[in-house]
């Protein structure tokens, strides 16, 4: 009997996963997906001053949101926000210092935003930081502030501002991962284990939002490999993993966030290296990516100056 159970229960997981495979396959061939309208959203993006965060600032202020930028950098995001307000001629665009090391920094930033402008409804959890150096080279307090910036923070921030969007059954968490929180890399130990968890967190989220049948709160996790926003400058890079231009990824996200896709791998080859990754051996693996040079890539890394953008 417990062995026609086991078969049953196999059975069902493979009826979902097919049914949701010919569905998804029948959408591609048919019809495009749907963009839902953002205008009415009260949006909060972390890391807004520079980057990827800025991109997507400016792409979702012309839609007509009202967004909350945070960031370290005071008057860097304080010059975009107005930036933002004269092009778009409104007030809908507030930028608020927020240290992501800090927890009480955070609730703090969290009840101004809820005291002055409301109820957030999409969070983009985009703040990252990246040290590049090999594990026994990075300081305690290194290691201490990519986990702080790159997931720490999503708890505090979700803590705070999931809540209303629970109530209402309404909102959208965006996670901006990385490729390196899928498959790990050499010189980025602390920087892919952040990832990792980063990635982890959103995916049990999501399941949990599912179980509590709030099927109104979306998520989206998007993982690209490098970027060329000066994050990862001095990274060498190649044919299979090109360096990503940062208006082509911004609007990727934008197109994912709005189709209530739950993941975006970009380039598409990382969905080659996730299926290998299952199917092969660890040692395998190891010589693939030695053999790839991305083992190799963060030799010649530079960076930029740190801050939690």
């Amino acid at each position: 009997m417990p062995a026609l159970e086991v078969v049953v229960a196999y059975m069902k997981v493979f009826c979902v996963m097919f049914k949701h495979w010919f569905r998804d396959l029948f959408k591609s061939l048919t019809s495009s997906t749907p963009l839902k309208n953002l205008s009415a959203e009260t949006i909060l993006i972390t890391g807004a001053a520079s980057g990827l965060g800025k991109g997507v600032a400016q792409r979702l202020a012309h839609m007509g949101c009202t967004l909350i930028l945070w960031d370290v950098d005071e008057a860097g995001n304080a010059r975009v926000a107005q930036e933002l307000n004269q092009e778009t001629k409104s007030k809908r665009i507030h930028a608020m210092k927020c240290d992501l090391t800090s927890r009480e920094s955070i609730y703090e930033c969290a009840k101004k935003v809820q005291d002055t402008v409301g109820n957030v409804t999409m969070v983009i959890n985009n703040a990252g930081v990246v040290s590049g150096k090999p594990l026994v080279e990075c300081s305690d307090a290194s290691i201490q502030r990519t986990f702080d910036v790159n997931v720490i923070a999503h708890f505090w921030i979700l803590k705070a501002f999931l809540p209303s969007m629970l109530d209402n059954n309404h909102g959208h968490v965006v996670t901006i991962a990385s490729a390196a929180g899928l498959t790990g890399t050499a010189r980025l130990v602390d920087y892919c284990s952040s990832k990792f968890a980063a990635v982890g967190l959103h995916e049990a989220l999501t399941h949990e939002l599912y179980a509590l049948k709030k099927t109104g709160v979306k998520t989206t996790v998007v993982c690209p490999s490098f970027i060329n926003t000066g994050m990862f400058e001095g990274v060498k890079t190649d044919v299979l993993f090109p360096l990503i231009k940062s208006d082509d990824i911004c609007d990727k996200i934008i197109e994912a966030v709005r189709k209530d896709r739950h993941m975006l791998l970009v380039p598409k080859i990382l969905r080659a290296v996730l299926f290998l990754r299952s199917i092969t051996s660890t040692t395998a693996q190891v010589e693939m990516q030695s053999l790839s040079g991305v083992d190799d890539s963060m030799s010649t890394f530079v960076g930029r100056a740190q801050k939690s953008t």
